[in-house]
């Protein structure tokens, strides 16, 4: 079993501290779910995670299989088997679906044999369709430009078939309910539940309760002022729908004085 160990992790924009001795632990066949208000520093962890060059890590480590992943790059992060679904995926028009997504993959064979010729384009179709068929998606969609002319709810569906595709260890799914009504949102879910296993550990970052209603966590964690302050089981997450952060952020008040 993997585990993605996350150890006092700091975190700075532009000399801003976002991150301020962040813990956390993610293991495969486990469902972690980050809540919190906004500017706390949820989406920060993400791109943090995945390696985006705008975040300086100024303190702490993560660790991955043994490595301390904030030593390597994005693509050498995602080879070993670490998956970020975007807040809000780019378009590539001019390169079909399916034709990103067998690039990804040859270029992750590639990377373990170097004498990998890619996965010839016949047995690449069955498995796009086996996912696709999984993920109840029209097979019209592999031929479509990525995320080129798609609606909020294509897009999100695009970064869940690339995981079903890419088949990580650990998932991080950056509000993947954004800007969805509640049919794609069901749909979305669906997709991930599908996919969720042993083999996958998924970090959900969301602000609602309402996606967890579809994806249901087996730990809740709070974030604020870049650190997880509470945690807990499913049941956490309908108190804060209930009850907001104003009981979490006085109970950490009060342990700070």
């Amino acid at each position: 079993m993997s585990y993605l160990e996350i150890k006092n992790l700091h975190v700075s924009i532009e000399d801003k501290e976002i991150l301020k001795g962040l813990n956390l632990t993610v293991e495969q066949g486990k469902v972690h779910a980050i809540m919190g208000p906004n500017g706390t520093g949820k989406s920060t962890l993400a791109y943090t995670l995945m390696g985006h060059p705008n975040y300086t890590v100024t303190q702490g480590e993560v660790i991955f299989k043994g490595q301390n992943i904030l030593e390597l790059e994005p693509d050498e992060r995602s080879r070993l088997g670490i998956f970020l679904a975007f807040q809000y995926p780019v378009a590539i028009p001019g390169v079909t679906v399916a034709n990103f997504l067998r690039s990804a993959v040859n270029a992750r064979r590639r990377a373990e044999n170097p004498e990998d010729k890619g996965l010839p384009i016949p047995e690449f179709r069955k498995m796009l369709k086996e996912k696709m068929g999984l993920l109840k998606m029209d097979q019209a969609f592999a031929g479509r430009y990525l995320n080129d002319g798609f609606s909020g709810g294509e897009k999100k569906r695009a970064e869940i078939l690339q995981m079903a595709t890419l088949k990580p260890e650990i998932a991080i799914l950056d509000e993947t309910d954004s800007g969805l009504d509640i049919d794609a949102l069901r749909i979305v879910s669906e997709g991930v539940n599908a996919l969720s296993g042993p083999d996958l550990g998924v970090l959900v970052i969301t602000h609602y309760q309402r996606l967890l209603n579809y994806i249901k966590p087996d730990v809740v964690h709070v974030m604020m002022d870049g650190r997880v302050v509470e945690s807990g089981g499913p049941d956490l997450a309908l108190h804060l729908e209930e009850r907001g952060y104003d009981w979490i952020r006085e109970k950490v008040e009060e342990a700070a004085a």
